[in-house]
């Protein structure tokens, strides 16, 4: 079954290599991925997924969620965080979604959760004097200043914590993918 391939400037994926991405125009940005893909009674290319199974039959689901220790942000997110959970917080530049951030760390902090914030844009010492007008000072929040993903995902391993924010995902990138960071690719790939 032949692999995919994934241009490294727009995302687009096609299960046949070519020089130029027929989605963008961009020259020699197809990637082979390691995703594997078939072709449906039309010839389109498809990726294999998992069987369906019945949604009632599905076991090993916890309904336990973390409360961050704001109601409000509870409740947008359903009754508080689920294990293994990717939220993407958006908004204009300026608006406060770092502060957000640093406050859910401390509300989780506090309650006794070891929190991994990790930022790309920020140097420690911004942090830190945000952190002082927050009045933050659980001892539960770890902070990591990278913007390499596996730098991410290593700390992440070796400290388990119980939620990690990464502030934010458009500035950290994989070295072994060809495209900037915030590229759809690394976008993508990073989550």
């Amino acid at each position: 079954m032949p692999s995919s391939f994934v241009c490294t400037d727009c995302g687009f994926e096609t299960g046949k290599w070519s020089g130029k991405c027929p989605n963008c125009g961009s020259w020699s940005t197809l990637k082979e991925s390691s995703r594997l893909i078939g072709k449906n009674k039309q010839g389109t290319h498809i990726l294999h997924t998992n069987k369906p199974e019945k949604i009632v039959k599905i076991s090993g689901v916890s309904d336990a969620r973390m409360n961050t220790g704001n109601a409000e942000l509870d409740l947008v997110l359903g009754g508080g965080i689920v294990s293994g959970m990717l939220i993407l917080i958006g908004g204009e530049p300026g608006i406060g979604k770092s502060t957000l951030m640093l406050q859910l760390a401390e509300w989780l902090g506090k309650s006794g959760k070891k929190v991994l914030y990790c930022s790309g844009e920020e140097s420690a010492a911004q942090i830190h004097m945000r952190s002082k007008r927050l009045q933050v000072s659980s001892e539960n929040i770890l902070l990591l200043c990278t913007n390499d993903t596996e730098h991410i995902i290593d700390s992440i391993e070796d400290e388990e914590p119980a939620l990690a924010i990464v502030d934010s995902i458009q500035s950290i990138s994989l070295s072994s993918i060809d495209s900037i960071p915030g590229s759809i690719t690394q976008l993508r790939e990073s989550t």
